[in-house]
């Protein structure tokens, strides 16, 4: 075996190594649900040979010729009964592109397919695709719904300058995806989530709908539309079912997750909200519930954050944010819960719809003052004083 041949075999088993890494929950959280102490999926459990060349001749230095820099927002689908997520991969050249991992657990030992999916461009095509949800429709299909992002040529001057739409694609088996239009709304949109049912016979829509392509501006929170035709998509008349609040966790934004899940009191919804602080917006998980019969009603939201980063999740391309777009109900109503940490790295924390429903209905609501927050804690003690 030559030198070469023997740096080959020794980057493929370290790379084995990391790909069978068992994960173990992390102790003392909060009880409503469990983190795990290894990422799931980070730029290195790419596939070795999307990054490397390995004939000797053309590659003698064993060199990256394409690299890898994270990997973050992903998407998530029961299938064939493996826990697969979507993954939004980004190279080293600031693109995204998505590619499916599974695991036979949820929780470890996720392999990505051999490779990434092809995605169909729109008629205008679009620099950059990213932060796909996906939606196992009750008409048959699965849906991604992802960011579109193009630059803005009414600013030629500004190379920043960019637009976001809300790019539909289909698929039958993850392979092969039929892109259908862009969503065609009024505000830009770049957090655009598919409804799992017909709603009144229409495709429903949750919408983030924004002035610009990263202030929301006018735009007052979570919206609703629904659609008549997905294959031509076109959002006429919105509503905001999910506001904003000053001195919030979602003062700035705030936008659904994935789909929501359908329970027995509800549909479950997790979505992230962001805020301004010194160092930048803070962006954190939040849940509400919405009646079963209109889901655009709230019936319940805890005040504050669901999840937030903790420890080195607040390491990053881009510090102190966790994101989610990707979560899988089991029958046995295990919940799987999967984020982003600091847009770099894919985690899991797993729960049950009970814990999830016991956290939305019991825990007390933002009362939008501190006098309130206070009045909400003395309650509590002065109702664990009796137990006593």
């Amino acid at each position: 075996m030559s030198d070469f041949e023997k740096k080959v075999a020794a980057l493929k088993a370290h790379h084995e190594q990391l790909l069978q890494l068992k994960n173990e929950p992390i102790e003392w959280g909060n009880g409503i649900y469990t983190k795990y102490k290894n990422p799931i999926v980070t730029a290195d459990h790419t596939p070795l040979a999307w990054r490397y060349d390995f004939n000797e001749k053309d590659n003698p230095y064993l060199m990256q010729r394409i690299m890898m820099n994270a990997t973050l927002n992903s998407g998530a689908i029961k299938w064939n009964g493996k826990y697969v997520i979507i993954v939004r991969v980004e190279g080293a050249d600031r693109k995204s592109f998505f590619a499916v991992a599974e695991s036979p657990n949820g929780i470890d030992n996720f392999r990505f397919w051999d490779e990434p999916i092809t995605m169909p461009d729109d008629v205008v095509p679009a620099t950059n695709i990213y932060d796909m949800r996906v939606t196992q429709h009750e008409d048959g299909w699965i849906y991604g719904v992802f960011c579109a992002e193009r630059h803005d040529d009414t600013c030629p001057g500004d190379l920043s300058a960019a637009t976001a739409t809300a790019a539909i694609a289909r698929t039958k088996d993850l392979v092969n995806w039929e892109r259908l239009p862009d969503l065609k709304t009024k505000s830009q949109q770049r957090n655009v989530v598919l409804h799992p049912e017909f709603v009144d016979g229409k495709y429903a829509f949750y919408t983030r709908p924004q002035d610009g392509f990263i202030d929301t501006g006018s735009g007052g929170g979570i919206g609703w539309a629904l659609v008549d035709d997905i294959t031509h998509a076109e959002i006429k008349e919105e509503k905001i079912i999910n506001p904003r609040h000053y001195h919030t966790i979602m003062e700035v934004k705030n936008g659904e997750g994935p789909h929501p899940i359908k329970t027995d009191r509800g549909w479950l919804h997790l979505a992230h909200g962001v805020r301004g602080c010194a160092s930048g917006l803070r962006y954190v998980l939040y849940m509400y519930m919405t009646a079963l019969d209109d889901p655009t009603r709230v019936i319940a939201q805890p005040g504050g954050y669901f999840l937030v980063p903790e420890g080195w999740e607040y390491i990053g391309d881009v510090m102190n944010v966790v994101f989610a777009n990707g979560w899988i109900a089991d029958d046995d109503g295990k919940v799987f819960i999967y984020y982003a940490s600091s847009d770099t790295r894919m985690h899991v924390a797993t729960s049950t719809i009970d814990q999830l429903i016991d956290y939305c209905m019991n825990t007390p609501e933002d009362g939008l003052t501190t006098s309130a927050s206070v009045e909400t804690i003395k309650r509590l003690v002065a109702k664990n004083k009796r137990q006593i």
